[in-house]
């Protein structure tokens, strides 16, 4: 180990790709009763997609992503960058 700082970087081929997924299943979760974040926060933790509702295909969308693309685009979205 060098202890030199690494860098991340992910190229997604379609930057809104991450995003369309995380708010269908963020609405579907809400459609069926579920708290969005705490659902979310559960299957990025765990990689367990049964965190995931079926409802809408949210279960079957959010598996084409890694994890890894989930979590960046929440930073992307927190830290507003573009």
């Amino acid at each position: 180990m060098s202890g030199e700082t690494q860098k991340f970087d992910m190229n997604l081929e379609n930057p809104s790709k991450a995003r369309d997924i995380i708010m269908l299943v963020c609405g579907a979760l809400e459609v069926k009763g579920y708290n969005p974040m705490n659902q979310l926060a559960g299957y990025l933790l765990s990689g367990d997609p049964t965190y995931i509702t079926s409802h809408n295909g949210a279960r079957n969308a959010i598996r084409k992503l890694e994890r890894d693309e989930i979590i960046e685009e929440l930073v992307k979205y927190y830290l507003q960058c573009k």
